[in-house]
């Protein structure tokens, strides 16, 4: 590990020296390592995802039918199986086309032009040129190109948020770091990707392309596989169930109708493939994907925006949601919490610059500071910019306190003293660490006066500094001197007057602790994942409600430590993970799918995006969030706000809710078909339906509802429940048999319409036959919309549904009753008793289905 070496082993294994690389040596260097690129996933072609499409089993057999179809003449039922079978291979082709372009997001955090020294002399160069060896020159607001060993530094300071999730700029150094440690905390080294926010500074290129800290989060995209959501493994499941199912009966009814009807081949195969079209729910896809598109522009409004369709339903049983800390559950904005004076602690709110402790307070706030605020930008330490906000608020009544807080000379912050000075008009001023500072004072600010500064003073300073601390604060100390000299040195910080202590955080958004109460009302487990230190984390989970008591926070040094098994048995109880790596989150995410859990991740930086990819459901800001994490992610929060998570989630249960019961609605229609084509063949009674019937109840009876029961009004008391088994089957027990009861009593109904046509012939017994199905199918999508009666829901409180029986209605009866309908729907002509008997035998399903709803409830 290049931080762990002195910079002349170094510039030895790099085989390079302060003059930088000749041309001819770079020129080798790109043949022996490459370009400072990052490879990319070789994708495929559109046709072949298109292709892909048609590998599904129900699939198949629909072509099977199409075919046959198309040989026995019936070219209206190749025509519409085909028609249905291209378009779903289009939707499917479509949403697979959305690729993640992760990688090219990666790119685009590489600068256009890198400053480096070669053949002696500073070269500006495409930073895709950058090569092992190479000598970088940074400065403020430049992004480092290529990982490096840092080997000279003035005031360096380095915001890796995008990399480690730290909101704190890093102060570099030079020298070695012995110990093992993390990458934020590798202060002397620069990663591709960081912002120079103050000082300037030059590194060694150790590291390229996908060798560096990126490159190895662009490896780890490329290794995390895209998981298939809970609902499309249960529906792969229920389609290859289905399609089995299909065929054993389809094989049974042609054997009836061959030795028991005696009917032809051909007339028998037409029979057996009509049974299919009637028995695949062709629409079954394109609703489940209307359904998902509905849902999505529902939750766009909510400030969701979904990039995989399939992740709606996914959200429904997440039980476990990891999320980063800063900017998620934080304001990504550092704020100054509390004051201390001697003897006296208060809030921001108290300042008042027109008191001699405060105004002094506040000019060494504003000069002991780098950082730029115009009306364009904010440049600098996060905490640099936190005070001069603090200055600007509680003095811009004061044209005293800006003609008095005037900067005249700087002596820069280095991480070996921990302080910054600055000469003023008759002062110096110094900011630093507390403990650093108060060894440099001799005295101490009291109210106007300066008093010596005794252990009395300093314990009680001691014990604040202490108190902040374990509240996961950062403290800064600030003291100052009188001084009428011109340049400052290192010798005049000395002697100083302590001011006092200023106390800062990124605070937790507001809604933050209503959205994680509302996570664990819903089962769900919320779960901190950070690169800050445990004290802070572990602070901002305790006041937000993730970290409990009984709970643990660890490490990333302590996770790389457990074994499999040691972080299986504590799972569980860890709810804050503190200074981790991207390769840790991603053992997190996948230690909890190892145990059948559903998991969401959310974040903003680079370091998230591969747990983002790798999570069942991976969650980016919209506005803080990088690129990579958006294009990484299913989901993107428009307004960053984590509460937002909870109403997608109401959303992804509803919307799991609503596509089960639209597929209840399908498959009880479906088998209630199916059944009276079994039973007419084992009486030997002539077939109720012919294949124009059954197209006509697909396309019309089937699809009509269903969308409509999609598009079922959301409940909040879904929250309620805990999240379900993605495991379980979208067919468990309770649905089929709920299934076969409902397909049972419409096909009673059915048959019983069909025996009383039969009376006649048997045109007319399948026009009764056929009109009976479509009708109590389509009064059926009002009983399938919830499993509550429709007295406690409401008949209209889904218009969806009224329309969409009300087209049905209307479509059957023209069909019924226009003239010219008739011959190219096989209808006979009924009398008004015949349409009142098919209106009866089409209510007493619904009746009997809520009489049953009613009892139960």
């Amino acid at each position: 590990m290049f931080y762990q070496k002195e910079v002349s082993q170094v510039f030895k294994e790099c085989q390079s020296n302060q003059n930088g690389l000749t041309d001819q040596e770079v020129e080798q260097r790109h043949q022996q390592f490459g370009y400072n690129v990052l490879d990319e996933k070789k994708k495929e072609s559109p046709f072949v995802i298109f292709l892909k499409q048609f590998q599904d089993l129900l699939v198949i057999i629909l072509i099977i039918a199409a075919i046959i179809s198309g040989v026995s003449g019936q070219l209206e039922s190749t025509l519409v199986i085909v028609a249905v079978i291209i378009v779903n291979a289009i939707l499917g082709t479509v949403q697979t086309l959305k690729a993640e372009k992760s990688l090219e997001s990666l790119k685009k955090l590489s600068v256009p032009k890198a400053k480096v020294i070669r053949n002696g002399s500073i070269q500006e160069i495409d930073s895709t040129e950058l090569t092992i060896g190479d000598i970088v020159q940074i400065e403020a607001g430049d992004i480092i190109s290529g990982d490096g060993r840092i080997i000279q530094c003035s005031s360096l300071q380095i915001n890796e948020s995008a990399l480690t999730g730290e909101v704190e700029s890093v102060d570099k150094i030079t020298d070695v770091i012995h110990e093992k440690v993390v990458v934020g905390d590798q202060k002397n080294m620069a990663f591709s990707g960081s912002l120079v926010t103050n000082g300037t500074g030059r590194y060694i290129v150790t590291s390229i392309g996908m060798q560096t800290e990126i490159g190895k989060i662009a490896s780890m995209l490329n290794e995390a596989k895209e998981r298939k959501t809970p609902l499309q493994k249960s529906l792969d499941e229920f389609s290859g169930k289905l399609s089995i199912g299909i065929m054993i009966i389809c094989v049974i009814v042609l054997c009836l109708n061959l030795f028991l009807a005696k009917q032809s081949l051909l007339d028998s195969l037409m029979i057996a493939v009509a049974l299919a079209v009637a028995a695949i729910p062709e629409a079954l896809s394109s609703i489940v994907t209307i359904v998902l598109s509905m849902s999505t522009q529902k939750m766009v409004k909510e400030n969701a925006i979904i990039k995989n369709l399939n992740s709606v339903e996914s959200l429904g049983c997440v039980s476990v949601i990891c999320s980063d800390k800063t900017g998620t559950l934080t304001q990504n904005k550092m704020t100054p919490q509390t004051i201390y004076f001697y003897d006296q602690l208060m809030n921001i709110s108290d300042l008042d610059s027109r008191h001699h402790d405060h105004s002094v307070l506040l000019k060494s706030c504003i000069l002991c500071n780098n950082a730029v605020i115009n009306d364009e930008q904010r440049i600098g330490d996060p905490t640099e910019l936190a005070l001069i906000d603090l200055v600007n608020e509680y003095t811009q009544n004061d044209a005293e306190f800006k003609n008095t807080a005037v900067r005249k000379y700087e002596l820069p912050f280095d991480s070996d003293r921990k302080l910054m000075s600055v000469s003023s008009l008759n002062h110096i001023y110094t900011k630093g660490a507390p403990d650093v500072i108060i060894k440099r004072c001799t005295s101490i600010l009291i109210n106007g006066r300066k008093e010596v500064l005794s252990k009395r003073h300093i314990d009680a300073i001691h014990k604040e500094n202490q108190r902040c601390a374990h509240n996961g604060l950062r403290v800064l100390g600030f003291a100052y001197k009188d001084f009428n000299g011109s340049q400052i040195k290192l010798d005049d910080e000395h002697d100083l007057t302590f001011i006092g202590l200023i106390s800062l955080m990124d605070p937790p958004r507001v809604e933050s602790a209503s959205a994680v109460e509302k996570c664990k009302l819903a089962g769900i487990k919320p779960i901190m994942i950070t690169g800050d230190h445990v004290v802070t984390a572990r602070s901002i989970a305790k006041k937000i409600g993730i970290y409990e008591d009984g709970d643990l926070s660890i490490d990333g040094q302590e996770l790389d430590h457990m074994t499999e098994n040691e972080l299986d048995e504590k799972l569980t109880h860890i709810s804050v993970y503190a200074r981790v790596a991207p390769e840790h989150k991603i053992r997190i995410v996948k230690a909890w799918q190892k145990r059948g859990d559903i998991v969401a991740m959310t974040g903003d930086g680079v370091n998230d995006a591969p747990a983002l990819k790798q999570s069942d459901i991976g969650v980016a800001m919209g506005i803080t969030g990088t690129e990579v994490s958006k294009d990484a992610a299913s989901m993107i929060l428009t307004d960053d706000n984590f509460s937002t998570i909870v109403k997608a989630v109401i959303t992804g249960r509803n919307v799991y809710r609503n596509i089960k019961n639209s597929i209840n609605y399908l498959l009880s229609g479906n088998f209630a078909g199916i059944l009276c084509v079994l039973i007419a063949s084992l009486l030997l009674l002539p077939t109720p339906f012919f294949p124009v019937h059954l197209l006509f109840m697909n396309l019309i009876t089937d699809s009509l509802p269903a969308i409509a029961i999609g598009m079922e009004a959301s409940r909040n008391d879904v929250l309620k429940e805990k999240p379900r088994n993605s495991q379980d089957s979208i067919l468990n027990k309770n649905t089929i048999s709920q299934i076969t009861y409902e397909g049972i009593v419409i096909a009673i109904c059915t048959m019983c319409a069909y025996l009383m046509g039969l009376k006649g012939d048997p045109l007319t017994a399948s026009t009764m036959a056929f009109a009976t199905i479509c009708l109590a199918r389509l009064l059926h999508g009002f009983n399938c919309r919830s499993d509550q009666p429709l007295t406690k829901i409401g008949l209209l409180s889904n218009k969806s549904s009224v329309y969409a029986f009300l087209i049905g209605f209307a479509l059957l009866h023209v069909i019924l009753f226009v003239p010219v309908m008739h011959s190219l729907f096989m209808i006979h002509s009924i009398s008004i008793i015949q349409l009142l008997c098919i209106y009866g035998f089409a209510l007493i399903p619904t009746f009997i289905i809520q009489a049953k709803k009613m009892f139960v409830k």
